[in-house]
């Protein structure tokens, strides 16, 4: 089966980074990372086990290893490079080495948009856990970067009549949603924040994905760089479309959070259908009428 990520070219990507790093460049991550903690803090119950698993950086993990909060923190990365200063061990999403029922948190932040099987990397995240376990991650997704990704495709349209795949796709909190489902886990959740970043050109945001690593690692890609008159062509268009009042452009991060628990009798449960002891017209201060009938409204 094809494989729509390059593992090894994503790998290449994020090393250059590290040499090129400046302060303030992974602000992205440092959003995700800060609001993953903030949810950890509204589950009371005891997490004695967690795992980091794919974040770009060892800064989730040390984090967790700062609240006291766990026994042991284990961090999984392709790049022992990243190891930081907690447990390591080199791996990825395609195959976790972990235990059956091992772990009780399984937490990522921006680490899970590049796997090739995500699907089954949720299957595997659900076997790790043990009963009533939680899986919470960040994933970019929805409509990240569609002005860059728009503007690209308009130029190398008009400058070489065809275009290449140059942004990865980002998949839909409801496609996220559904997987959650398919991996069946308990109470599942998908949501989505915007982080609008503004730019003061359209190359500046360029020179901020590279330095995060994030270029394009698609496997079917043109594998010449853009010319530059592609490049310019493209600035015009992104400036003309998605500028602002002042002049500067803006660029669109959408990040989806997802959760959910490895089942246990303890949880919440629907109702069987037809077990209700009241009426919805009670509950709705209405009155009940067969169908094909208009309810009246009722005076509060």
């Amino acid at each position: 089966m094809s494989k729509l990520f390059d593992l090894n070219r994503a790998d290449q990507r994020r090393r250059r980074a590290m040499t090129i790093a400046r302060p303030g460049v992974d602000f992205l991550l440092s959003e995700a990372v800060s609001e993953l903690l903030e949810r950890l803090t509204l589950v009371q119950r005891p997490l004695a086990t967690a795992v980091d698993l794919m974040t770009p950086l060892p800064s989730l993990a040390e984090d967790l290893q700062e609240t006291n909060r766990f026994k042991v923190v284990l961090r999984f990365d392709r790049l022992p490079a990243t190891s930081g200063s907690t447990l390591f061990a080199a791996a990825d999403s395609e195959a976790i080495p972990l235990g059956r029922r091992s772990v009780d948190l399984i937490v990522s932040a921006l680490g899970l948009q590049g796997a090739n099987d995500l699907p089954g990397a949720l299957a595997q995240i659900r076997y790790a856990l043990k009963p009533d376990g939680l899986f919470l991650a960040v994933l970019l997704g929805g409509e990240t970067l569609t002005e860059l990704r728009q503007s690209l495709t308009a130029a190398e349209a008009e400058i070489t009549g065809g275009v290449a795949p140059r942004v990865a796709p980002f998949a839909g909190v409801r496609e996220l949603g559904a997987l959650l489902h398919r991996a069946e886990l308990a109470l599942p959740v998908a949501d989505q924040d915007r982080l609008t970043v503004r730019y003061d050109n359209p190359l500046a945001l360029l020179h901020d994905l590279r330095a995060m690593g994030a270029t394009n690692t698609l496997t079917e890609t043109e594998s010449r760089p853009l010319s530059r008159q592609v490049l310019q062509r493209m600035s015009e268009i992104y400036a003309e479309r998605f500028s602002e009042a002042d002049g500067r452009i803006r660029a669109t991060f959408d990040f989806v959070w997802l959760s959910g628990w490895a089942p246990h009798e303890s949880q919440q449960r629907p109702l069987r259908p037809g077990s209700a002891t009241a009426r919805l017209a009670e509950a709705l201060n209405t009155d009940e009428r067969s169908t094909g009938e208009k309810a009246e409204p009722r005076e509060r």
